[in-house]
C-alpha cells in the first residue's frame, strides 16, 4: 500500500495514508522443535524440515536394535527421538544428522553363472534438489534390505527375476542375463548399481539376502554436537533436543548455544536428559548433572523410558529401557503443544518411566530442579521447571518473557526507517500496547507497565526507547490440604 496519494480526489482536497496505524504484530511461533542425533541415512550436517514421523523415517532410516547395535556402545538416536518426540504430540521439527567421520552405504555383491563377478548393489543415499545422490547420505540402513535372485525355469532360455525389497517399498526386475538385469535395475529407488561384468551370463541364484557393511558414525561426541548446533543458530526453534546424549556430555555446548541465539534474539530452550535414571531409592547420576546444570534455559528431564521396540532378528515385540534422554524427546513434544503459559506440571505423557523414584527421592531431585516423570494418575510430569531458581525457575515464566520479547520485536521492526517523531512513537505504542493487551486476554500476563520514548539527542540519533515491565502469570505448582476431622 502507497503511503500518500498525490494525486487530487476532490478539488482542493488530498489524501495522505499513514500506514503506522494499520502495524500490528503477526502470528509468533511456540512449539518449533531442534533435534540432532545420529542416523543410519540422510545427509550429514544439514537442517531438515519435518513434518511427521514417516517422513524423518523415508530421510533418515529405521534405527538400530537399542540393545545390539550395529556400533557397540553407539545405537542410533535421532530416529528414536523423533519417535518419541511425535508421539507427544510434536509437529514442525528440524532435524540434524550428525556422524564421527564419513558414513559409507551398505552393499551386496552379486554373482554370474560360474561363481563370476556381475555387479555390486549398494544402497541409496538421499537424493538432492538437482536429483543426484548427496555425499556421504546413505549409511547402514541398506541392511534392512533384501535382495533374491530366481531363475524362471519355464521360459527358454530362461530368464531371472531379482526382487529387491526394503521397508514398504519391493522392486522387481525380469531379464534375460545379468546384462539386462543391471541395465533395468539402474532406476531403482533402493540401491544403486556398480559397473557390470559378464553380462551375457545368468546369474548364481540365491534367497532373500541382505545387504551387508556399512558405517554411520554413530560414536558421536560434544564436539559433533557443537557443530550442529551452529547449523541451527538462525533456525526459528523453540525447544532444542540432543538425541541420546545425556547433559553430562553435552551441557556445556548447549548452554554455549543458548547465550549465542539469545544474544541474536532467537530465544529458546533445550530439554535434556541425566545421564542416567538410578533406582527408586539412589539417583545420584542425576544429581552430579543437577548439580552442574542451573540455566533458565535448560530443562533436565529424569528419569528414562520403558519402551517396546521391533526385534530386527524375528519382528517380536522386544522390551528396552531408554536412558532420560528419550524422556526428554517425550517432554519436548508434549511441551510443543502447549502455549508458552500453559504449564507441564501435571500433565499426562503417553510414555512409562523406567524407575518409579521414592517420594523421599522425588522430593530431593525436585529441591535440585530436575523435572522428574512419575506414576500417578497415568505417567505425569510432577513440576514443569527448569534447572534456575526463581524467578525462572518455571518452564511457563522462561516461555512466556520470550513470547512477549519475541512481539515485541515483531511489532517494532517496522517502524525502523519511519520518522521519529511523537506521533510516530505513539502508532508504535499502541501497536504494541495492543499486543500486550492480548497476553493479558489470554491470561500469560497478569498486567503489564509500557513508556515509548526519545530524547532529542535520541532522536537526532535514529533511537526510540521501549520499556517494559511484565507480570507473568503464575501456575499453580501444588495444592495444599488441611483436615479437621472430628
Amino acid at each position: 500500500m502507497s503511503e500518500s496519494i498525490a494525486e487530487m480526489v476532490l478539488p482542493g482536497t488530498y489524501i495522505e495514508v499513514r500506514a503506522e496505524g494499520l502495524i500490528s504484530v503477526g502470528g509468533i511461533t511456540t512449539g518449533n522443535i531442534g533435534i540432532i542425533g545420529t542416523a543410519s541415512r540422510g545427509p550429514v550436517g544439514k537442517v531438515i524440515p519435518l513434518g511427521s514421523l514417516a517422513e524423518a523415517v523415508a530421510i533418515f532410516g529405521q534405527p538400530d536394535a537399542f540393545t545390539s547395535p550395529r556400533k557397540a556402545g553407539a545405537p542410533l538416536s535421532l530416529t528414536r527421538t523423533l519417535s518419541q518426540a511425535y508421539g507427544s504430540g510434536a509437529q514442525n521439527v528440524f532435524a540434524i544428522r550428525i556422524a564421527n567421520g564419513n558414513p559409507a552405504a551398505a552393499t551386496l555383491a552379486l554373482k554370474a553363472a560360474g561363481d563370476k563377478a556381475a555387479f555390486t548393489l549398494t544402497a541409496r543415499g538421499i537424493a538432492g534438489e538437482d536429483g543426484a545422490e548427496i555425499e556421504n547420505s546413505s549409511g547402514t540402513w541398506g541392511q534392512d534390505i533384501k535382495v533374491e535372485i530366481v531363475a524362471d525355469p519355464t521360459t527358454d532360455p530362461a530368464s531371472w527375476r531379482v526382487v529387491v525389497a526394503g521397508g514398504a517399498l519391493r522392486e522387481v526386475y525380469t531379464g534375460a542375463n545379468v546384462g539386462d538385469i543391471h541395465d533395468k535395475i539402474a532406476s531403482s529407488k533402493l540401491v544403486s548399481v556398480g559397473n557390470v561384468s559378464n553380462g551375457g551370463d545368468g546369474f548364481v541364484p540365491i534367497g532373500p539376502t541382505a545387504l551387508t557393511g556399512g558405517t554411520d558414525g554413530a560414536d558421536v561426541n560434544a564436539s559433533h554436537v557443537g557443530d550442529a548446533l551452529a547449523l541451527l543458530e538462525p533456525e526459528t526453534i523453540n525447544i532444542l533436543l540432543i538425541a541420546g546424549l545425556g547433559a553430562n556430555v553435552v551441557g556445556t555446548k548447549v548452554l554455549g548455544h543458548l547465550d549465542r541465539t539469545e544474544a541474536e534474539g532467537r530465544e529458546r530452550i533445550a530439554v535434556l536428559g541425566a545421564q542416567a535414571s538410578g533406582d527408586a531409592n539412589s539417583a545420584q547420576k542425576v544429581l552430579d548433572d543437577a548439580a552442574a546444570t542451573s540455566d533458565d534455559r535448560i530443562v533436565l528431564v529424569a528419569p528414562g523410558v520403558a519402551d517396546t521396540e521391533t526385534d530386527p532378528t524375528d519382528g517380536q515385540p522386544l522390551q528396552v529401557v531408554l536412558p532420560p534422554p528419550y524422556l526428554a524427546a517425550a517432554i519436548a513434544g508434549k511441551l510443543s503443544t502447549l502455549a508458552p503459559h500453559i504449564s507441564l506440571t501435571n500433565k499426562v505423557l503417553a510414555v512409562t518411566p523406567d524407575v518409579r523414584y521414592s517420594t523421599t527421592l522425588t522430593q530431593q531431585l525436585l529441591q535440585a530442579h530436575v523435572l522428574i516423570v512419575r506414576q500417578k494418575v497415568g505417567n505425569q510430569v510432577v513440576k514443569g521447571i527448569t534447572t534456575s531458581p526463581p524467578p525462572f525457575d518455571q518452564i511457563t515464566i522462561r516461555r512466556t518473557v520470550d513470547y512477549a520479547k519475541a512481539g515485541v520485536r515483531l511489532g517494532a521492526d517496522p517502524y525502523i526507517g519511519r520518522l521519529n517523531n511523537a506521533r510516530v512513537r505513539a502508532a508504535l505504542r499502541a501497536t504494541l500496547d495492543g499486543f500486550l493487551s492480548q497476553m493479558v486476554l489470554d491470561e500469560m500476563l497478569v498486567s503489564y507497565d509500557l513508556a515509548v520514548s526519545a530524547t532529542r539527542a535520541q532522536e537526532r540519533a535514529g533511537i526510540c526507547s521501549v520499556v517494559m515491565t511484565l507480570r507473568p502469570t503464575f501456575s499453580i505448582d501444588f495444592i495444599r490440604v488441611t483436615m479437621n476431622l472430628e
